[in-house]
């Protein structure tokens, strides 16, 4: 028999309405093909229902490809899977009350190359009430740099951004994304991970021409 494992879900429900990201328009979810009028053209009691979203990429937990920062970076379409699937994870647990600014000092140490490095910050607690804008942990410039330069596979937060929000050079975007590094944000239920132990998984479809996109991101804990 194979070792046990837990799958950890990591991602937000999406539905029509919700805000992800203050500003930013809500998923409008409808049908295209209703089960009632699909009746008549089924045999009958054979009914489909076919749906309808409209919403912009940043809605949910999602994915930033080099792309949405760089016209010139890999799009959703060419990002590779062994840049979002099945990666070995490392998580970096903050303190309650800890400053808002994640910095090189918490991530010295560990061993981050070619690894998923996932922010555990809780704040997911607040995720669609006014709070969680309002001073949100984010990922500093020099923490960044050090991510990039140890070869961090994919680096992921529990937060509105990764970026200070208030931050227009968004260092921590530019940095990871400018080397290739995709970003997930507004991930939730990191607090049932472990700090070591697990692979990650956040996959987009393959969408041409697009930077973001929404993701069912999970865990796989080794028990």
């Amino acid at each position: 028999m194979g070792a046990a494992r837990r799958l950890v879900e990591l991602s937000h429900l999406i539905e029509h309405g919700i805000v992800t990201y203050p500003g930013l328009p809500a998923p409008e979810i409808s049908d295209h093909l209703t089960r009632a009028e699909s009746a008549a053209l089924y045999a009958p009691g054979i009914t489909f229902q076919i749906g309808r979203i409209s919403m912009v990429g940043n809605t949910g937990t999602y994915l930033d490809s080099p792309f949405h920062r760089f016209a010139k970076g890999a799009d959703l379409a060419a990002m590779p899977l062994e840049k979002v699937a099945d990666l070995e994870g490392v998580l970096v647990r903050r303190a309650p009350g800890a400053k808002r600014a994640i910095g090189r000092d918490e991530l010295e140490g560990l061993e981050v190359a070619g690894k998923a490095v996932l922010l555990h910050t809780g704040w997911d607690a607040k995720f669609r009430t006014p709070g969680y804008r309002e001073d949100a942990p984010f990922l500093d410039a020099v923490a960044t740099a050090w991510l990039v330069a140890q070869g961090a596979a994919l680096v992921g937060i529990d937060a509105v951004n990764i970026d200070d929000i208030g931050d227009k050079a968004r260092p921590a975007h530019s940095g990871l994304l400018g080397a290739g590094i995709p970003i997930v944000e507004h991930l939730r239920g990191l607090g049932d991970l472990p700090e070591r132990g697990f692979r990650f998984t956040a996959t987009p479809p393959r969408v041409r021409g697009f930077g973001t996109f929404p993701v069912r991101a999970f865990a796989i804990v080794s028990a």
